[in-house]
């Protein structure tokens, strides 16, 4: 009898499921609608974050199994391919291997058929292949590596897009001066090697902190938004409020997560194989999980205006397509400039 998979495998098929529901067959719609200045605007697709934000609260799962704030990166990773970028563009991807490089891909892409198929068979069934895929991906910054949730690069741009996420269910008065000195550290870090690179910061945060720590919350916010307008910080910053039931709380942690402190240059070990695991959840299951969800809402109408997710989207992707040439992201700008009026 096949085990059970572990939380994150689990949740890797819900997600997986709820992206393709979304997109079927890779179809994303375009999120681009015009502002109140006559320019695009990012329109977030905020139903589909709601159910990926209800994984981790129907798996039950803490933060330091890493689900929690994982549901935020498969969603943002998701808004990229929405704006055009490709599948192998972005990390992570919405199939194992999560992280792959582009080149690679379209080296297996280019095998005669007879071979084809064992090469991606392979690549599929190893979540990490030393050198070449991996669970999750490290940037060099300046003085030393660090593990990035959301990126887009290839080898002949380097880094165009980096995004960090950081997510907090309860003890925020604890937690969160800590969250926010890493951000800082970690922004100078990158921001020094990247300059051009769209350097991003997104915070996923439980609405209950506004009744149980208002000035906490009020602290909060404001050097979040600080964080998105120094020179040598993000060039843009974003807040999730997450709103769901007491009875639905993430299990809380007897002290904090550890910090993954300074990364050895090379490939990383593999802390976690669960996507090499042979159990799955059957598609029937999977489908009944989702139609179960936890209800989760997001606070768009209490979250500051230069922390909504949707102009932190806009100053992002504007950002990457503004710093590259026009023959480069074609399907980006396309889907970007269909919503101008024509001259």
């Amino acid at each position: 009898m096949a085990a059970r998979p572990s939380s994150k495998a689990e949740a890797w098929e819900i997600f997986d499921h709820i992206v393709e529901a979304a997109a079927p067959g890779g179809e994303h719609s375009n999120p681009w609608v015009p502002g109140s200045d006559g320019q695009p605007f990012f329109h977030p697709d905020y139903d589909t974050l709601a159910l990926l934000l209800g994984v981790p609260l129907h798996l039950k799962v803490g933060t330091q199994t890493g689900v929690p704030a994982l549901a935020l990166d498969v969603w943002l990773s998701y808004e990229l391919r929405r704006a055009g970028f490709g599948t192998d563009q972005v990390w992570p991807r919405p199939a194992n291997p999560r992280v792959l490089p582009a080149p690679v891909s379209a080296f297996v892409k280019s095998l005669p058929t007879a071979i084809r198929a064992k090469a991606q068979s392979h690549l599929t069934s190893n979540t990490s292949i030393p050198g070449v895929t991996s669970s999750s991906a490290s940037i060099l910054g300046k003085n030393y590596l660090k593990q990035v949730d959301v990126i887009i690069t290839d080898w002949v741009t380097g880094p165009e897009l980096l995004i960090s996420t950081k997510r907090m269910d309860s003890s925020y008065g604890k937690n969160a001066p800590n969250r926010i000195e890493e951000s800082y550290g970690d922004a100078k870090n990158l921001r020094l090697r990247h300059p051009i690179a769209a350097l991003g910061f997104l915070f996923g945060l439980r609405s209950d902190i506004l009744e149980k720590e208002p000035k906490t919350a009020e602290w909060l916010f404001d050097l979040l938004a600080k964080l998105g307008r120094e020179d040598d910080a993000y060039h843009s910053t974003c807040l999730v409020l997450m709103d769901y039931s007491s009875d639905q709380a993430l299990p809380v942690a007897v002290e904090e997560e550890p910090s993954e402190g300074i990364l050895e240059p090379g490939p990383q070990p593999i802390t976690d194989p669960a996507e090499d695991e042979i159990a799955h959840l059957a598609d029937s299951t999977v489908e009944n999980i989702v139609k179960t969800l936890p209800k989760v809402s997001i606070l768009e109408n209490q979250t500051p205006d230069d922390l909504s997710p949707a102009r932190f989207l806009t100053s992002l992707v504007t950002r990457v397509l503004a710093a590259t040439p026009v023959n480069m992201h074609e399907e980006a700008r396309r889907r970007r400039a269909s919503i101008l009026p024509r001259k």
